[in-house]
């Protein structure tokens, strides 16, 4: 069960995060309702591509010669592409 530690974090547990597609760099909006902490992913899927595609082209020593945005970058990056395009996928069928 996970803790409140010193400075009031909490780590959240792995299936809740890939539940939510909540993945490193996630802004999540926190906020009390009846009683119980509710944890929400702040950012539209559309809003947190459009950042990734902005972080990787500024650290692309190549930018003109990158084929895609993600191209070259860590795994990570492209583990949270995918994330967020299939959360956005979804979410466009709601």
């Amino acid at each position: 069960m996970p803790r409140v530690d010193s400075k009031g974090r909490i780590v959240l547990p792995k299936e809740v995060r890939e539940c939510l597609n909540i993945t490193p760099g996630t802004e999540v909006e926190v906020r009390e309702e009846d009683g119980k902490a509710v944890v929400k992913p702040k950012n539209s899927p559309d809003e947190i591509l459009e950042r990734m595609e902005q972080i990787v082209n500024e650290a692309s020593p190549n930018r003109e010669e990158t084929a895609s945005p993600v191209q070259g970058a860590d795994p990570s990056a492209h583990k949270h592409k995918d994330a967020v395009q299939r959360r956005a996928v979804n979410h466009s069928d709601e």
